[in-house]
């Protein structure tokens, strides 16, 4: 056996995300987000796609995000339940429209920036380091009608006066940043992934990627203002991981792989090297996109991240020929189903190994640390009569995915902590559910929005303490 071990100062945590937890969506002068437009049931996928292309909130639906699970009257409650778990770190996010309702104001909501002193103070009471990505998904939908989100440079204007205030405003509560949240969920889901909703006729690679380019210009400024802000900030970017395997040693299903893990790791690859990489051209040439660029955007552009963060549930698996294949359900990323693992509740594959895979590869590519900071498991939760939820799946799940982490580590990666999707039960991304449950803190809300949010503690919460307790080695 290996006498392995992490180091001391290894960031145990645990996540959640603004437009999935706070709820509140219209309280302290919060104004709408993207998120807040995509509703519960069968018109969920259109609209998270871009295909509505002026969303509406309708009288009849069911918005999910609009409630939450009320993290944002709850906090101080649930912060002190996470410090009982042991978390060293919490990941969260800011919701930019509770800064900056519409986007575009000159000058910051007073209330909204109260409200995350106070959040961020909190965690700091309990020795609890807080990691805050700046935009998880949320764009406010003043952006998105008046300017069509990322589309345009204006929005790049407003998300650095947001940056900038958050650095300034939450300096000496927070060191730790990351820029925008799986970056590369724009190319698969556009409109929850960055505020994109197509109009008729338009070529969508090309607004898909013009708008990355204003992202990626984003990153790379915020990068450079959080540094000249303070200099112990560190920013990450965010990729949605997992590696692309071939479904077969045919070398066509292997260059397929090799294509797809491009298009995957292509947002990560600016910003981490800091310049655009060399297949590039030919990808923009074969999807007929023609960037438009102003002098000066790829000197920007250099400024580089100074980790690479990254989330974990599944490997994909892909074939030259993806139509007569099985394909993996559930996952927004196209895949087919691998033969050799089993998959969730929802269809995604586990795959631990996958995760070690993952790893190696990404530090191979960068040579800059990593951070995981999300992997977890979403499951139907069963609360018996006595209140007590044996969540032993779960438990399995991130027991597997901890070891082939360490693993990884010990393979020479460096790892700046891992952090479990999610600490406490909130709505989920993908499907707007509440059933799909990945938390260590059960919260008492239905699919429908009814129930009560109390909190309890599952089994997997002592299991995950004893984890922290230990540095990782008392599995």
């Amino acid at each position: 056996m290996s006498n392995f071990k992490l180091s001391e100062n290894f960031l145990w945590g645990g996540a959640i995300a603004a437009n999935q937890a706070e709820g509140a969506f219209r309280e302290g002068g919060r104004g709408l987000s993207n998120i807040d437009m995509i509703p519960h049931g069968t018109q969920r996928m259109s609209v998270k796609l871009g295909n509505v292309s002026h969303p509406v909130l309708q009288a009849d639906a069911y918005y999910p995000s609009h409630s939450g699970i009320d993290f944002y009257h709850h906090y101080k409650e649930d912060i002190a339940m996470l410090a009982e778990l042991g978390l060293k770190v919490f990941r969260t996010s800011i919701s930019w429209s509770r800064l900056y309702p519409n986007g575009d104001e000159e000058i910051p909501n007073p209330e909204g920036i109260a409200f995350y002193r106070g959040l961020f103070s909190e965690c700091r009471k309990y020795d609890i380091e807080p990691l805050v990505t700046l935009c998880h998904f949320d764009t406010p939908m003043g952006l998105v009608e008046t300017y069509g989100s990322w589309r345009s440079r204006k929005t790049l204007t407003c998300f650095l006066r947001y940056a900038e205030t958050c650095f300034r405003e939450f300096s000496g509560l927070v060191k730790y940043w990351l820029t925008f949240n799986e970056i590369n969920i724009v190319l698969h889901s556009p409109f929850s992934g960055a505020g994109i909703a197509f109009q008729d006729g338009e070529n969508r690679n090309q607004v898909i990627y013009q708008s990355a380019h204003h992202m990626l210009l984003a990153s790379a400024m915020a990068t450079r203002l959080a540094h000249q802000y303070d200099p112990a900030n560190q920013v990450g970017c965010m990729l949605a991981g997992g590696s692309f395997y071939p479904y077969s040693c045919n070398p066509e299903d292997v260059w397929e792989s090799v294509k797809k893990e491009q298009e995957n790791l292509f947002f990560i690859d600016v910003q981490a090297r800091g310049h655009y990489p060399s297949y590039a051209r030919k990808m923009f040439e074969e999807k007929q996109v023609q960037l438009e660029m102003e002098d000066g955007d790829l000197d920007i552009l250099k400024t580089t991240v100074d980790f690479i963060s990254f989330s974990y549930y599944a490997s994909r698996c892909v074939a030259a020929d993806m139509n007569d294949k099985t394909a993996n359900e559930g996952n927004v990323v196209r895949s087919v189903k691998n033969p050799y693992l089993q998959t969730s509740q929802w269809g995604w594959a586990i795959d631990p190994l996958g995760l070690r895979i993952t790893m190696n590869q990404l530090y191979d590519r960068y040579q800059k640390p990593l951070f995981l900071v999300e992997n977890g498991l979403g499951a139907k939760d069963e609360v018996k009569p006595d209140g007590s939820i044996d969540d032993d799946y779960r438990i399995d799940y991130l027991k597997k995915h901890v070891e082939a982490m360490k693993l990884a580590v010990e393979d020479g990666v460096d790892l700046m902590g891992y952090i479990v999707w999610s600490c406490i039960d909130l709505v989920s991304a993908s499907t707007g559910e509440m059933s799909k449950r990945y938390g260590f803190i059960h919260v008492d809300k239905a699919d429908d929005g009814s129930g009560t949010y109390k909190r309890s503690k599952k089994k997997s919460f002592y299991w995950y303490q004893k984890v922290i307790e230990s540095n990782g080695e008392n599995l």
